[in-house]
C-alpha cells in the first residue's frame, strides 16, 4: 500500500497482490481497461482497493479469451458478462467447427499422400458453406431436368429433394466423399449422363402423369430380382431370362439396357453412395438388384 495514508496502490503492489506482472498491468492501463484513480506526486499510477477486484475480472475474462474491447464493454457496464460470454461461445464454437474441418482435411492429406494441387482443391471445398454445396446440387438438378415436363413427378421431386448436409464435425472420409461428390457435380460427362437418363424417364411418360411410375418399376424388380439373386441365380445364366422377361416382356434387349445403363450403372450407383456418405445416411439397399439387372441385359446384347 502506498505510504502516503491515502490507502491507494501503485502498479508495483497491484501486480503484488494479484501475481500478475508489472508490465501486463500496464498494459491494460494504457488500454484504459484499468483506469488509475489518480496518479501521486511523482506521476505514477495509484489505484484503490476495488483494482484488485477489477484485475481479477480482467484476468479471468482474458483467460477465457474474452477480447479487450469486450472486457472495457463488462466494466463500463454496457455489457453483462453473461452477454459477452454468449457471444463467446457462439465464436468459439465456429473457431471449433473450423478446427475440426481443418483436422478431417489435414487427416485425409496424410492418408492419400495428396499433391499440393489436391490439397488446395480438398481444402477449399471442405469449406464450402451448406448454402454453397446446396448451390452446386441445384444447378446439376437444374440441368437434369430443364425442359422435361414428363418425367416422373416422383423422380423429379427426389432428385429436387436431394441435399448434401456435410457434418460440421466430418470425419476424413467424409471429407472424401463431398470432395468427390463435388468433382462428380461438376463434371461434364457425368452431367450429360444424369440428363440422358431423365431424357429417356420422360420419354416413356407423359406430363400430368400420375407420379410414382418409375419408383412402382423399382419395386417390382427388387421383388423379382433379390429372390432370384438369393437362388444363387447369376446375370449370364439361363435362369435370369424370366425375370427379364416377366420384367421387360418382349422389349428389345438393346432399348431395355440403354435405359437401365442410364440410370443404373456403376458412376450413378456411386453417386448415390457418396450422397449417403455425405449425409450421414442409409445407403441403398437395392443397389446389387439393379445391377444384376444390367448385367443380364448386357450378357445378352453384347456381340
Amino acid at each position: 500500500m502506498n505510504d502516503d495514508g491515502t490507502g491507494l496502490l501503485t502498479i508495483g503492489e497491484l501486480a503484488r497482490a494479484t501475481g500478475l506482472t508489472v508490465r501486463t498491468i500496464r498494459y491494460w492501463s494504457d488500454e484504459g481497461v484499468l483506469t488509475p484513480v489518480t496518479r501521486s506526486a511523482g506521476g505514477y499510477r495509484l489505484y484503490d482497493a476495488q483494482g484488485v477486484a477489477r484485475l481479477e475480472l480482467i484476468r479471468t475474462l482474458r483467460e477465457l479469451g474474452v477480447g479487450l474491447d469486450d472486457v472495457r464493454q463488462v466494466l463500463a457496464g454496457e455489457r453483462t458478462v453473461a452477454q459477452v460470454a454468449a457471444t463467446h461461445v457462439a465464436a468459439l464454437d465456429a473457431q471449433i467447427s473450423s478446427l475440426k474441418v481443418t483436422r478431417a482435411v489435414l487427416s485425409s492429406v496424410a492418408r492419400h499422400d495428396s499433391t499440393a494441387r489436391e490439397t488446395t482443391l480438398m481444402n477449399k471445398l471442405a469449406r464450402l458453406s451448406a448454402a454453397e454445396r446446396q448451390r452446386i446440387m441445384a444447378e446439376f438438378v437444374t440441368e437434369a431436368l430443364q425442359g422435361l415436363d414428363a418425367v416422373d413427378p416422383e423422380v423429379r421431386e427426389r432428385l429436387r429433394a436431394t441435399t448434401v448436409d456435410l457434418a460440421a464435425d466430418p470425419t476424413p472420409e467424409e471429407v472424401d466423399a463431398w470432395v468427390e461428390l463435388a468433382e462428380m457435380l461438376q463434371d461434364p460427362e457425368f452431367r450429360a449422363q444424369m440428363r440422358r437418363a431423365m431424357e429417356l424417364n420422360s420419354a416413356d411418360g407423359t406430363p400430368g402423369e400420375a407420379r410414382g411410375r418409375s419408383l412402382w418399376f423399382a419395386k417390382r424388380l427388387v421383388e423379382l430380382v433379390a429372390p432370384a439373386r438369393g437362388r444363387g441365380i447369376t446375370p449370364q445364366s439361363p435362369d435370369a431370362e424370366p425375370v427379364l422377361r416377366e420384367l421387360f416382356g418382349d422389349a428389345p434387349r438393346a432399348d431395355v439396357l440403354e435405359r437401365m445403363a442410364a440410370g443404373f450403372n456403376e458412376r450413378v450407383a456411386r453417386y448415390r453412395e457418396l450422397i449417403a456418405l455425405v449425409n450421414r445416411a442409409p445407403a441403398s439397399p437395392h443397389a446389387e438388384d439393379f445391377a444384376w439387372v444390367v448385367a443380364a441385359l448386357r450378357a445378352r446384347t453384347d456381340s
